[in-house]
């Protein structure tokens, strides 16, 4: 795939279905004609602004669809596109936009101040576009009015290993690292999406999901190869990200699973008409089987797609077949996050990188055109990450008779105590069915026989009575009695999320490890 482009589904779906609706943002709507030819000019004036080849174009905005056009614009311009997490503190942003090299920063409105804060201390920076209704403040060029004056410009062609995006991960064990991906390698996940979720031109996706994270914006790539439509609201809100899925008739949506754990506990949901949905992708980190049970009660003819992957990858590994995306036909094969990408290889191994044996864990270990090129600026993480020509994950899993891939947990969440291995997500599961909890965490604390102890945080519901006996009573009927708690935490706030919505387990476990040998992931 040595001449993949980016731009090319965006040139695809103009020439196929011009006509047709491309983006959805409150009143705005764009034909992909319209989105084609501003795209263009957006690119024209991203050059104008002193983008070079290869240059970074960096991105703090919310969701929208000026975020999808300046998307697009930045590889068409011949630039690599670096999205910002807006929940990041400024010293974050800071790091990333210098570590990068960028040299344009694109802010909307909630970002202005933060925005002229970096530029002030980034001497790379060349330019910060407002993206917005409102005028540009002093300083920041408009948007609005580069696009309205400037003219449309020839394609600059970036293709095949070029780089086309810096996609900055969490860095929960330090600074954050950039991956490197080329557009073959988003090209090769886009058409794997197209693929395996059964994108095509009646396709009505909401974008509820950052859309600086590539596990909403291999769809970004995707539902525009297909020609189909994109609807944006700004952030996750429960009301608002279940009215526009009412009014737009939505059929697709990527999610976490704490977001899904609030979709299917919030008020009235019974009500809600979901006639328009086709199947809900989540992944990202491993759905409790509470709120698994809770969303197949409510809509038992809901496909459930769970898929695996990780920024490394472009993000997507494995997704759930088609046909056991229905809770009915899949039974307890829903669990699992499905198959390896049509185009990849994927292998259960040890440590020593061999493959383990069917129903052993192991580690996820993967090669094939979706796997990165590298940490940005970072040969040492590089090499540790990319070894033999495999990718190594760190996350723990085991692979059935069928193909199927089953996520243990995170190789950095297990706990060993008393030599067993238990898989946090395993005791996690098994707590989250009692109907009294809300959300749970379980980690593992300093113990001075066992080495390390299971310990669970409970978030109970409404109020509901939890006791570490009744836990531990309830545990023992569905796993074995040393994975079971030995202790709990009761906490009436919600646990704390990283800007990725997965539950910061490094911060529960700080308090426990501090002083002490083990280092805190």
């Amino acid at each position: 795939m040595t001449q993949a482009r980016l731009t090319q589904g965006l040139r695809r779906a103009a020439q196929v279905n011009p006509s047709g609706v491309a983006l959805i943002d409150g009143d705005v709507r764009r034909t992909w004609r319209d989105v084609e030819a501003r795209v263009s000019r957006a690119a024209s004036a991203l050059r104008d602004a002193g983008l070079s080849e290869g240059g970074r174009v960096a991105i703090l905005a919310h969701n929208s669809h000026r975020y999808f056009e300046i998307y697009y614009a930045i590889p068409w311009a011949g630039g690599v596109i670096v999205p910002l997490n807006p929940r990041l503190a400024l010293p974050e942003m800071q790091y990333i936009v210098e570590d990068s090299g960028a040299e344009i920063l694109v802010v909307d409105d909630s970002f202005l101040a933060i925005g002229q804060a970096v530029r002030e201390r980034v001497l790379s920076l060349r330019c910060v576009i407002h993206i917005s209704d409102n005028p540009a403040p002093d300083g920041f060029a408009s948007y609005e009015k580069l696009v309205a004056e400037t003219q449309s410009v020839a394609d600059a062609n970036r293709h095949g290993g070029d780089l086309a995006g810096i996609f900055y991960t969490g860095g929960s064990t330090g600074k954050a690292k950039g991956v490197m991906l080329s557009h073959d390698n988003l090209v090769a996940n886009a058409v794997n999406g197209c693929y395996m979720i059964g994108y095509d031109a009646t396709t009505v996706y909401l974008h509820a999901a950052p859309m600086c994270y590539l596990t909403d914006g291999m769809s970004t790539l995707s539902v525009t190869m297909a020609a189909g439509t994109h609807v944006f609201i700004p952030r996750f809100e429960v009301e608002a990200c279940l009215n526009a899925m009412t009014e737009h008739r939505v059929t697709n949506i990527a999610l976490v699973p704490t977001m899904i754990t609030m979709i299917v506990n919030s008020p009235g949901i019974e009500m809600r008409d979901m006639s328009s949905l086709r199947q809900i992708m989540f992944g990202s980190s491993p759905i409790t089987e509470g709120t698994l049970k809770r969303a197949v009660q409510l809509w038992p003819e809901m496909r459930f797609l769970h898929g695996w992957g990780m920024t490394e990858l472009s993000p997507i590994g494995t997704m759930l077949p088609y046909h056991l995306r229905l809770p009915r036909v899949a039974g307890e094969r829903l669990k699992s996050c499905g198959v390896a990408a049509p185009n990849i290889e994927l292998k259960i191994a040890d440590k020593q990188g061999n493959e383990v044996p069917r129903g052993q864990i192991g580690e996820i270990v993967v090669r094939g055109p979706i796997v990165m090129q590298g940490y940005w600026n970072k040969p040492e993480e590089t090499a540790k990450a990319l070894r033999d020509g495999w990718l190594h994950t760190g996350d723990a899993a085991i692979m059935d008779e069928e193909g199927l891939v089953y996520i243990a947990d995170r190789l950095k969440d297990m706990i060993i105590t008393g030599g067993e291995n238990v898989y946090s997500t395993e005791v996690e599961n098994a707590i989250s069915l009692m109907p009294e909890i809300a959300e749970v965490s379980v980690i593992g604390i300093p113990d001075p026989h066992w080495g390390e102890s299971v310990h669970a945080i409970v978030v109970p519901r409404n109020g509901a009575k939890v006791t570490l006996e009744s836990v531990q009573t309830h545990c023992r009927t569905l796993i074995a009695a040393y994975k079971c708690p030995r202790s709990m935490e009761l906490r009436d706030q919600p646990l704390p999320v990283s800007a990725a919505g997965k539950i910061q387990k490094n911060v529960l476990r700080e308090p426990y490890w501090r002083g002490r040998e083990k280092r805190v992931n």
